[in-house]
């Protein structure tokens, strides 16, 4: 049997066994391991396990996850992020569709707390929503904005996604966030022009708030101001002496981890309840990862010990003769149909042993091709029929907003996705710039 064989059954082997319902993890892990010890023998299987595990055990910024991952949701438990809410609300309130445009803020400034799309689709959708509907915001314009804003989450850094595709592709992940900015907010700025612009030409959308919600005192206004930007100073405190190079990684997780258990305390908001709820979120999440991560390098493995990227490669750029920028479209279509039915980790460590090195091979840059990987995940999340934030969604929302609804919210900013993976395509230099600029990389 040819290795080109071996690898297409594993790789069907793989998706057949997540069809029937089996865990990421599991699926992908168990067919590594059987086909390294059909192919190697008992010595070689049981090696490939025990090795993958070493690597992942010695690789020191994994241990940013947990850190950052517990960083938000100590912000969340504590309430701390209902800040933010209440300061876009009052500041931006006196604007046609403020408080939709807030929420994108609102999103972003949580991404940057957490770095999971499902932490800002649930704040959005339990903080953010009730008080759009009850203000008289169009349903399917708010319900649009959250699912695009919480998006965001595995774009701007601290984004969790973005530490397992440096742990994949063997690419710092520091250059990897630094890349996200640029795109990320260039998003939230064309998810805030096209509110504006809509409610401008359909006032009804965003009304403006009522003149006695938005007539407090300018004492208050400012101590809403200082709390709601708590957050915002708690990445700065955290990103800022990592970005000068004053400490690693894993320090500045670390910094972010404690400035976020120190803030919930001097603000009387730090129990037993929310620290033990942030403590059990954060050790499930994070083994998930880990054993993710853990199925993704054994699957990768026998992926490079076949030769299949040599193989799939010559047979686009040869045999079909398909150009590399045509190889690279397609890629992220495929992104696109699995992300109707898979969430973005499962994307990324089913086919990053094949498409990564591919990309390497092609000559693409592996940090640019990051930010486009995780825009294409955040078209897929939102792309009918089963995209992963349109379930979050229908979950979160209360009974009034239908799935037609949610289907029908989200084509505007799919649109606007869309267009921005074009132009970080178009220009990469959007993605390459700041963090060349950073590290001095550029030649």
């Amino acid at each position: 049997m040819s290795y080109e064989l071996i690898a297409t059954l594993m790789f069907s082997s793989m998706m057949l066994m997540l069809l029937t319902g089996q865990r990421v993890f599991g699926a992908i892990g168990f067919v590594a391991v059987v086909a390294s010890l059909l192919l190697w023998g008992d010595k070689g299987g049981f090696d490939l396990g025990f090795a993958a595990a070493m690597k992942l055990m010695k690789w020191y910024p994994l241990l940013t996850l947990p850190m950052f991952i517990f960083m938000g949701y100590v912000l969340s438990e504590s309430k701390i992020a209902d800040d933010l809410y209440k300061m876009f609300h009052v500041w931006m309130g006196g604007l046609r569709g403020g408080l939709a445009i807030g929420t994108i803020g609102l999103m972003v400034l949580i991404s940057a707390m957490n770095g999971l799309s499902v932490a800002g689709m649930a704040i959005g959708s339990t903080i953010a929503l009730p008080e759009l509907l009850k203000r008289g915001y169009d349903k399917r314009m708010v319900t649009g904005v959250i699912q695009a804003g919480s998006s965001l989450g595995i774009l701007v850094p601290p984004s969790v996604v973005l530490v397992l595709y440096a742990m994949i592709a063997r690419q710092p992940v520091s250059q990897l966030w630094l890349a996200g900015i640029i795109p990320g907010l260039m998003m939230a700025g064309l998810f805030i022009g096209y509110i504006a612009i809509r409610c401008r030409m359909n006032p009804a959308l965003g009304p403006v708030l009522p003149a006695e919600d938005r007539d407090i005192p300018r004492a208050e206004k400012l101590r809403l101001l200082r709390a709601g930007l708590l957050p915002l100073g708690i990445f700065f405190v955290m990103m800022f002496p990592f970005v000068k190079g004053y400490t690693s990684l894993v320090e500045s997780s670390a910094i972010g981890a404690i400035a976020a258990f120190v803030a919930a305390v001097l603000k009387g908001r730090m129990n037993r309840e929310v620290f033990e709820n942030s403590v059990r979120n954060t050790l499930g999440i994070t083994c998930m990862f880990m054993w993710i991560i853990l199925a993704a390098l054994a699957f990768g493995a026998v992926f490079d010990g076949l030769g299949a990227v040599k193989a799939i490669e010559s047979l686009f750029t040869e045999t079909l003769n398909l150009s590399p920028w045509t190889i690279l479209i397609l890629m992220q279509l495929s992104f696109i149909l699995m992300g109707t039915f898979l969430d973005d980790t499962a994307m990324l460590v089913i086919v990053a042993p094949l498409y990564v090195p591919l990309v390497g091979e092609l000559g693409f840059d592996l940090i640019w091709y990051g930010i486009l990987y995780t825009i294409t995940t955040q078209i897929a999340y939102m792309t009918p029929p089963f995209g992963y934030n349109l379930f979050l969604m229908r979950a979160m929302a209360p009974p009034e907003i239908t799935l037609r609804d949610i289907y029908a919210s989200i084509t505007p900013f799919v649109m606007i996705m869309v267009g921005a993976l074009a132009l970080v395509m178009v220009f990469p230099g959007l993605a390459t710039w700041l963090p060349d600029y950073v590290y001095n990389t550029t030649p």
